[in-house]
């Protein structure tokens, strides 16, 4: 068992939680009500930044030059290729990228991004890898999830979120960022280990939360 399998066995209860999330079987479903749908969207925008800084940091601790150059174009990616789906639904709703991205973090997604941002600051490579991996990860096994029984028809009305997520290009990222971990995984000592399961126990955890703050449209209590 590699060390990414190893990983998602830890997890499993967590990622099996989100498959059956009503969130994710209303978005599936394309019964998702638009308010929540908006609501999610325009909080994912806002934790696209924090995960391009999260890929930066990456880069800049990697230890090889193959690696920094993929974690820069994963960087970019972050903000070109989600930005563009996040920004074609603002147009539907009349909102500029300003405006979507000035929209206040809601309390779990604030949370999950300094988890994400602490990990950047102070750990390897490899666990600021293993902190992002279930983002990648888990909306890969979402999308390909809810495809399983076939593509969306023409008028599912988050058909582009779901054909974006379910997608060959988007599955290589995860592909690539488990090659990296698991590699990196055979030189790491024992209590980087214990960070690298922590860290991605607690990110797949907020991965299952951030669909709950969706559902019932989270905000700061005072």
């Amino acid at each position: 068992m590699s060390f990414t399998e190893h990983l998602r066995k830890l997890a499993k209860p967590i990622w099996d939680a989100q498959l059956s999330h009503p969130f994710v079987v209303a978005l599936g479903k394309g019964t998702l009500p638009q308010r929540k749908f908006k609501y999610y969207i325009l909080q994912d925008a806002r934790f696209l930044g924090d995960l391009a800084r999260v890929f930066a940091a990456a880069a800049q601790k990697a230890p090889d030059a193959d690696s920094a150059l993929r974690f820069n174009k994963l960087a970019e990616e972050t903000i070109v290729v989600e930005r563009s789906l996040h920004e074609n639904y603002g147009t539907r709703w009349k909102m500029t990228s300003q405006q979507m991205t000035s929209v206040p973090m809601a309390p779990t997604n604030y949370a999950y991004t300094r988890h994400m941002l602490a990990v950047a600051a102070t750990g390897t490579a490899a666990e600021i890898t293993v902190v992002a991996l279930p983002c990648a990860w888990i909306y890969c096994v979402v999308g390909q999830h809810l495809l399983k029984k076939g593509l969306p028809k023409k008028n599912h009305p988050y058909r582009d979120w779901l054909m974006l997520y379910a997608s060959p290009e988007f599955a290589e990222v995860q592909r690539w960022m488990r090659k990296e971990v698991d590699q990196w995984a055979k030189s790491a000592g024992k209590d980087e280990k214990r960070r690298m399961e922590e860290a991605f126990a607690v990110s797949s955890r907020y991965e299952w939360m951030f669909w709950e703050m969706a559902w019932n449209e989270e905000e700061w209590p005072v």
